[in-house]
């Protein structure tokens, strides 16, 4: 059986209440965005797709080798804004400020599931939460204004101490999220 999978960071409660708090005021113009809900958030370093189950005790051991190399480290969520552009935004996101490490932990990620068969991402790694996807132009100037002055917003560190193989069952009512795997970061985890 297959399952939709995905690598990921967490967040920390603090920055989902802060997220959180941003979207309420964003949903307040009734523009035509799927947010994202805040028990979703999460940093997806590497859409694994439709996975075989038979392949999670090889994922998991990849996931295990890669995080014994690195030490827990901090991230700091840092100022909104939309992808592509300001005219034509497809997603709404905060960002994240002097994340090397984070890119660092994505290319090793890429490069251990290409091994297992997993496509390499082509596009360069920009780290950001989601915070919600356009639909259609509808309210979207109300909107691209408002991230405009939180587009310098400190939002707070994370301490990254795991990396999460993430599972998605996607519902009528959105995507329901499950932990497979969470791999400690840093050597004197490992078994």
């Amino acid at each position: 059986m297959n399952l939709r999978c995905f690598i990921a960071i967490g967040i920390s409660e603090p920055i989902r209440l802060e997220i959180s708090d941003l979207i309420d005021v964003l949903q307040k113009y009734d523009a035509d965005i799927k947010w994202v809900k805040p028990d979703n958030l999460h940093f997806t370093l590497k859409f694994l797709g439709n996975t075989p189950e038979e392949l999670l005790p090889e994922i998991h051991g990849s996931l295990l080798a890669i995080a014994s190399s690195l030490e827990p480290f901090y991230i700091n969520i840092y100022g909104s804004g939309v992808f592509p552009n300001k005219k034509y935004p497809r997603v709404i996101w905060a960002g994240v400020k002097d994340s090397d490490i984070m890119i660092r932990l994505k290319y090793a990620l890429e490069n251990a599931m290409s091994l297992l068969g997993f496509q390499k991402e082509d596009r360069e790694f920009d780290p950001h939460l989601t915070l919600g996807r356009v639909r259609s132009r509808k309210g979207i100037l109300h909107i691209v204004n408002e991230l405009d002055t939180v587009a310098e917003k400190d939002f707070g560190s994370i301490h990254v101490r795991t990396v999460r193989l993430m599972k998605s069952d996607l519902r009528p009512g959105g995507p329901e999220y499950t932990c497979l795997y969470d791999v400690p970061l840093g050597r004197e985890n490992t078994p």
